[in-house]
């Protein structure tokens, strides 16, 4: 409600700002007349209109004069403030009513993946819906393109997707229904993983980022590999041979460029594929994996690589002499001992390791590996109530620990004795 006083409004601006609150706090009562037109005139002298708030001081000509000087415009554009910027989306008409763009494909992909990355335990029940949204986009080669672009990017850049991305891939292998002459969801993917595998020299003599994204691409195709499932003619889906061989490549090119970032990422591969690649070469009557670890002893006694990796190379090593961990049969549960039983520890709690690989009771030293952690949580401990923190000299930082040099030694002496042989 506005003063019953001889003021009379200053501009515009405050008008409407009274009006504002007049409209929140008085819901009820009724809308002003518009400016643009003279205000109408009854028996109720109680009128809303800013020109007429003040009786008697206000004439009917001072209106028409308002309104014809009046620099205002019902198709004026939205007023925003300098402070703010304008975020609205693309906004079309139907003549009827106003309604907003929908999501482009690049958009509904970014949701899927998002959602999917950070909840994976819901990729059984959001698949088939995921797979009916994407089969009403792709209607044509070109989206269908794009979707493989779009997938094989978030698969092969965000971080830990690597493996629920291979079996999204997988899955829309098969229900995908556009299949144009170009080929599939499947043949195109594996083109785009051509492309990439077709530049990994160029990957390899390029920017650390640029070998960055190349170790990305290439436990994707580790995780392809393995979850790919290929129909064959006998009805057994299995794996696609193609990538097989890129595979076996990948690695050749990582052990041709023997820094750390390389070795780890081959490492990593063969950790997660190892034991496939191994039985699938066996099979075919090829001694691949004998090759590949003959480079990686080469290494070890040639590269001069970091202290940290050369543990994990002689790791590697040891874990594919070992059958890469596996038994071939389970013992009795009464015969049952930590040597011949995988599942003996099974209730144990897992640990990690500084560079993240995981160990548990079953590990041989794990005992060595239990008290380091201790010991460190000890070394924290009193790094907190002291204030400082005690080192050794520099030179301390450089030597090889008893351990690790035991076992080098140990790599050593066996290697020399089967080039002997």
């Amino acid at each position: 409600m506005y003063n019953n006083n001889n003021s009379t409004p200053s501009s515009s601006s405050s008008s409407e700002a009274g009006d504002a609150r007049c409209s929140l706090f008085n819901p009820g009562e009724p809308l002003r007349q518009p400016r643009t037109t003279p205000p109408v005139s009854d028996g109720n002298s109680d009128s809303r209109s800013p020109v007429l708030s003040n009786s008697g001081h206000n004439s009917s000509s001072a209106a028409d004069a308002l309104v014809k000087n009046s620099k205002l415009s019902a198709a004026a554009p939205e007023f925003v403030p300098g402070c703010y910027a304008l975020c609205q989306g693309d906004v079309y008409s139907d003549e009827s009513e106003e309604y907003y763009a929908e999501a482009s494909l690049a958009e509904l992909v970014q949701e899927f993946v998002s959602h999917l990355n950070s909840s994976p335990g819901s990729f059984e029940s959001e698949i088939e819906y995921i797979t009916d949204t994407l089969n009403s986009w792709v209607t044509t080669e070109e989206i269908l393109q794009e979707l493989v672009e779009l997938i094989y990017v978030q698969s092969t850049s965000l971080p830990n997707f690597a493996y629920t991305g291979a079996r999204l891939c997988n899955h829309l292998s098969h229900h995908i229904r556009l299949t144009p002459a170009n080929g599939n969801f499947r043949q195109l993917l594996l083109k785009r993983c051509r492309t990439e595998y077709e530049r990994r020299e160029q990957s390899m003599r390029g920017d650390p980022e640029t070998q960055k994204k190349f170790h990305s691409y290439v436990l994707f195709l580790g995780e392809l590999y393995l979850n790919l499932e290929v129909k064959s003619g006998k009805g057994t889906p299995g794996r696609a041979d193609v990538l097989l061989g890129a595979l076996k490549d990948l690695l050749n090119t990582l052990f041709s460029h023997p820094d750390d970032p390389n070795l780890i990422c081959a490492v990593k591969l063969l950790k997660l594929s190892g034991s496939i690649l191994d039985d699938t070469w066996k099979e075919k009557g090829q001694s691949d994996m004998s090759e590949i670890i003959k480079k990686i002893e080469d290494i070890l006694l040639d590269a001069k690589c970091s202290r940290d990796v050369r543990q994990m190379l002689l790791k590697l090593v040891e874990l594919q002499s070992s059958n890469w961990g596996r038994v071939l049969s389970a013992a009795v549960s009464s015969d049952a001992t930590p040597d011949n039983d995988p599942n003996y520890f099974m209730n144990e709690p897992t640990f990690y390791t500084a560079d993240g690989t995981p160990f548990t009771a079953a590990d041989p030293e794990y005992s060595d590996k239990y008290q380091e952690i201790l010991d460190r949580e000890d070394f924290h401990d009193a790094y907190e109530e002291n204030g400082n923190e005690s080192s050794d000299d520099d030179d301390d930082d450089d030597e090889m620990d008893p351990e690790i040099e035991e076992a080098f030694e140990k790599f050593c002496m066996e290697s020399d004795a089967r080039r002997k042989k």
